[in-house]
Formats: C-alpha cells, structure tokens, sequence
C-alpha cells in the first residue's frame, strides 16, 4: 500500500483526544484505531506485536542481520489529533500538480487558503497536496507520522536483502492533551534509541524544546453589593488583571520567537469573589526558565503584601524540559540524520521546537528521541495540508535510516 493510501485510510477515523477525559486513553476511537493498527502491523509481518490495555501498540520488523548485537532503532508516533479542530467526518481533496496559486476548500462556505497567509503553499507548486474541506483539521498531525512509518516497514519486510538490525516501531495515544509519555513502557518498547515521526516539513530535525511549566493562580476578593462597595469590595477580577500587567509585556507569546520564551495567559474565568488564571511557561534556556518561575513569585509576594496574606494563591507544576541535555550525549542520531537527507538531497532545517514533543518526555525517560518532520503543515486547523511527495520522502528517510544504523553496528 503506499503511503498516500494509507494516510487516507487513517484520517478517516476519528481519533481526537479529550482534555476534559478521566480516562486513559482519553476516548475510546483511539483503543479502535488501535486495534486496527495491532491487526494491520501482524498482517504485513511485524513480530512481537502487541496492543495494551492503555491502548500503546508496539511491534517489530525482524532483523535481517544473522545475529544482530548493535544498537536497536525506533520510530514513533502518535495516534490522537488535536481537539483544536473537528476530526469528524474529515473530507479530504488531493490537487494534483498544484499550481501555486490559492486554493478554494469550500467554495459553499467560501473558505479560501490564500497564499499570501500561508507562504509554505509556494513550495509545493508541481507537487500533489492532500487538503481539507475546510471544516475540519486534516489529521496529519499525526497520522502522517503513522503512515509513513508502516509504509517503510512494509517496504523493508519486502526487501529481506536489506541489511538492517530490529526495530522498533510504537504508535501512542493523548500526545496532544500532554499525556502520550504516561504510561509508556521504554524497558518493554526495548530500544536503545528513536525517532518520533510528528508533523512539520520534510527535512526538519528537532532536538531542542521548551522546558515547560504551568502556573494556577486563585484570586481571592470580597463581593459587595455595588451600592455599598466603597472600600469593602475587593474585586478578584481586577486583581487577575493587575497581576497580568506585572508581568513583561516583550515575554507574550505574540512577540516571541525561535528560541524566546514567554509568559501565556491561556484561561481566565472567575468573579468578583474569586479568580482563576492559568498560565503556561516557556523558555528554551534553564536558567532563563527558572527565572520567569521566580517572577511569577514575587509578583504573588508582591500583591499578598499589597492586599493581605493569602489574597493571591500561586502553584507552579512543571511538565517537562529540553531534550537538547538528553540528545547531545548522543549526538550520532543528528549527525545520522542529516547524513541521510544529504544522501536524499533533502535540504535539512535544524529547528528548535517552540512546544513539546512525546519525544522530549521519553528522551528524558531514558531513550533518547529526537523528532522528524513528515511533510504535514498547519497542523490542528482547517487549512492543515500534507505533500505526498514529502510522504514518500519521509518514507525513504525512515528506510535509509535503518541501513545506517545497520552498517554502524
């Protein structure tokens, strides 16, 4: 099956996850796609395939190297899409040999992605696109991933004369709610390194993310009838406010970039008794991290002593941090990397992540696992669209990829 073939079938099940979920996975579509990704990997002939209750699907592609000792390699990706958008009843169009030039999703609705918006249209001029309908996100993110991993292993366990050790392959479920790390097993997965295969152009390399954390923060007020408010109301709303005019207005997330941090207000609900404000923490430097951590201290401190103990309640949680300290031990699996989009003549862009990565959390649960592109672009959104020929590039890095390492060990 090739891999267009394949990524059509996958983004024609609903897999979006759920943040509001207590359950694990999060919905139930992705224990079904799942299974069907179980029973797809044992009839191409993976080994060891298996399916747990968390809905964690692994498997193997045989070794084709008598007696392998070196170094095993996976690629992983995950299952779920994001809840930005609809995953439902995805109607996706391929334009063949697009032309460059604006391109209508939905002439009812009058949906147009405009190249003047989106000016990674331009490079695909000549190439075919998988596009949306406009109403819905694609599923690229990261279904892409998925299927270009099963297309190599296909092609691998096609070409036996391939020479090339065990690997390992994982498809994982909540990466989008922050969750798809929780429960996987790394002794089980049994890889001594990986890749994840998750969105963005083809030829991008990933190794650094945002060390990340959250801020809550409760706002404490006194509601008083307006009418007799004068120096009784204490209105937790403003207090919310003022503590957001504290903060540097150059760290908001829409005045940053490439390595930059911020400082998101991403939810704010409440009262004039009671406030609540939720922020996320970014930045790509430690020290710098833990400084905007120390901000967010003392301008609690700061209007506790203004209003009085306990008027603002701040707690901090950190979610995970830079791979780049987990990566640069092993720098063999860039290095690797850019060796085989040199050999694919694919053009190699070395990014840092402005956000995080299934691969981050397990790089820093022992398996080091850097992140490629897929050729999947404007990820959770309407105007999410995919190159095929990117796919099939992709393809090819997976399987040159597996002889490196082959030949290395």
């Amino acid at each position: 099956m090739q891999v267009k073939e394949r990524f059509l079938k996958y983004i024609s099940m609903d897999t979006t996850s759920d943040p509001s979920s207590e359950t694990f996975p999060s919905t139930k579509s992705q224990l079904a796609f799942a299974a069907e990704l179980e029973k797809e990997m044992k009839e191409l002939g993976l080994t060891e395939v298996s399916l747990d209750a968390y809905g964690y699907v692994f498997g193997t592609i045989p070794s084709t190297i008598p007696n392998y000792q070196g170094k095993i390699l996976g690629f992983i990706s995950h299952m779920d899409t994001s809840c930005a958008a609809s995953g439902t009843n995805i109607a996706p169009r391929i334009l063949e040999h697009y032309d460059g030039k604006d391109i209508v999703l939905n002439e009812e609705k009058g949906i147009v992605m405009r190249t003047k918006d989106f000016s990674n249209l331009s490079q695909y001029e000549g190439q075919d696109l998988i596009v949306t309908d406009g109403q819905t996100l694609l599923g690229g993110d990261d279904k892409a991933g998925i299927a270009e991993i099963l297309t190599a292993a296909e092609y691998l366990l096609a070409h036996p004369e391939i020479p090339h050790g065990p690997i390992r392959i994982g498809f994982t479920p909540d990466e989008e709610i922050g969750q798809g790390t929780d429960h996987f097993d790394v002794e089980k997965f049994g890889a001594d390194f990986a890749y994840t295969m998750d969105g963005g152009e083809c030829g991008e390399l990933e190794y650094e993310n945002f060390n990340a954390a959250s801020a809550f923060i409760t706002f404490h007020g006194v509601s008083i009838h307006p009418g007799s408010a004068k120096n009784k109301m204490v209105n937790a709303i403003l207090l919310a406010m003022e503590f957001q005019g504290m903060l540097p207005q150059n760290q908001k997330p829409e005045y940053t970039q490439d390595r930059e941090g911020f400082l998101h207000l991403d939810t704010i609900q409440g009262s004039v008794e009671k406030t609540v404000s939720e922020y996320i923490i970014r930045d790509h430097d430690m020290e710098l991290f833990e400084e905007k951590k120390r901000f967010m201290e003392r301008a609690a401190a700061y209007m506790n002593e203004k209003y009085g103990e306990s008027t603002v309640e701040l707690k901090l949680e950190d979610s995970y941090f830079n791979m780049k300290q987990q990566i640069e031990p092993h720098m063999h699996l860039v290095d690797n990397v850019l060796a085989v989009y040199e050999k694919l003549g694919i053009q190699p862009q070395v990014l840092p992540i402005r956000g995080g990565t299934d691969g981050a959390q397990l790089s820093f649960k022992g398996l080091p696992c850097p992140n490629l592109g897929t050729g999947d672009h404007n990820c959770h959104g309407h105007f999410e669209f995919v190159c095929i020929q990117s796919m099939e590039k992709c393809v090819q890095v997976i399987v040159e990829l597996a002889k490196l390492y082959a030949k290395e060990n």
